[in-house]
């Protein structure tokens, strides 16, 4: 058996972010697929190969994992162009999921033909991974995320790639060797305080009492830390995030402008881009959507903001809240307007866009490397007093 690789996923509401290997390869794709057919049309088949991967996955899933086997789907940005598309609807659990699976088994997928790690023959490659993931808040004080885990362990999930660049007709073989599922709130605890080395990089923040609000796209997680670990009576999640504000935008767009945008992503560049931000482009002309994005997201945020003041209320010594998450990133500048206006909390956003979305992806990857490091070492001495006697 080749040596088990790590895998760091985040299957986020908007997107999935992925890490993997010693961090030499990451993926960032749309959370979104669609059922298709095995042999799509293509214009220009022959140039498929001279195309990026990522723009056309189109494969099938096998796994005894899913509700529906053998299905035939389009992922990320392929599936984006397509009428029938789906995305995680508000109110659904992540680790019940068919599109959670299929998300995080393509995202896998992709790393492992791309790897050259692994055992390769008739195109089939054999890939085993030690992954780290999570879920919200929410599920995991349900017990969520112990089906969760058992629905990856124990089981071989097929990945074949059908009309998809580079890829087409190659079918990989996933195996874990272990999976841990992590309350997200956790984990963004872990990546604000420690390196990849789970060393502590920020002493000021370590012993202080904290709120972290994670805004999601389905879900808001609000992690209470204490003393280092987070207070499991404490901590709440909600069933409150982004994606219904986004599509209430997208539809009154249509209702308004006649501009049919693709997915909810579109809605969020829109919003967050630095050029042209909260403008559309209607007949060739820019027009702008401020008063539908402002109206929306502001009666949003207000909800949040409601939510952070009620855990604020019930901690009160806590010094300082930090909002994360893609939805966080929306939100942003409506919650420090609120704040500003009103309580004047002590909060602070993260600046750099990236590290709020990646930072879930590369929390998993600190636990989960260094729980794949303390494993093969104990492994190793385990082997040495064996061989002594």
């Amino acid at each position: 058996m080749s040596q088990s690789r790590i895998a760091a996923v985040d299957v986020g509401n908007d997107s999935v972010k992925a890490i993997f290997g010693q961090m030499e390869n990451d993926f960032n794709i749309p959370n979104i697929i669609a059922r298709d057919i095995e042999d799509r049309p293509v214009i220009g088949i022959e140039d498929l190969d001279e195309k990026d991967p990522l723009e056309g996955i189109h494969i099938k899933v096998h796994s005894p994992a899913l509700k529906e086997n053998n299905a035939i789907y389009r992922v990320g940005h392929l599936a984006t162009k397509s009428t029938n598309s789906t995305e995680l609807d508000p109110g659904s659990s992540k680790s019940q999921e068919d599109q959670t699976l299929v998300m995080l088994f393509a995202s896998i997928a992709l790393d492992a033909v791309q790897a050259n790690q692994f055992p390769k023959s008739k195109e089939v490659i054999d890939a085993n991974y030690t992954l780290g993931t999570g879920l919200p808040l929410r599920e995991v004080k349900e017990g969520n995320d112990a089906g969760y885990r058992s629905k990856l362990l124990g089981s071989v999930h097929q990945v074949e790639f059908l009309v998809t660049p580079k890829y087409q007709g190659l079918k990989v073989n996933i195996r874990f060797d272990e999976v841990k599922v992590y309350p997200e709130g956790f984990a963004a605890f872990i990546n604000l305080v420690m390196d990849r080395d789970l060393k502590v990089i920020n002493k000021d923040l370590i012993d202080k009492h904290i709120l972290i609000q994670d805004i999601g796209g389905l879900s808001t997680d609000i992690a209470v830390i204490k003393n280092r670990t987070v207070d499991d009576d404490k901590a709440q999640g909600y069933n409150l995030g982004v994606s219904e504000s986004l599509e209430n935008i997208r539809e009154e767009i249509f209702t308004k402008h006649g501009v049919e945008l693709d997915s909810r992503r579109d809605v969020v560049e829109i919003i967050t881009r630095n050029n042209d931000r909260n403008h559309i482009m209607v007949k060739g002309s820019r027009t702008s959507v401020h008063d539908i994005t402002d109206r929306t997201l502001l009666e949003l945020a207000k909800k949040q903001y409601r939510l952070l003041r009620n855990t604020w209320q019930k901690n009160s010594q806590t010094e300082i809240c930090f909002f994360v998450g893609g939805g966080s990133n929306v939100l942003k500048d409506y919650i420090k307007t609120l704040n500003n206006n009103l309580d004047g909390y002590n909060i602070e956003f993260f600046e750099d866009e990236n590290e709020s979305i990646w930072m879930m992806a590369n929390a998993y990857y600190k636990l989960v490397a260094d729980y794949k490091k303390r494993n093969e070492k104990q492994k190793e001495q385990e082997q040495k007093k064996t061989e002594k006697k």
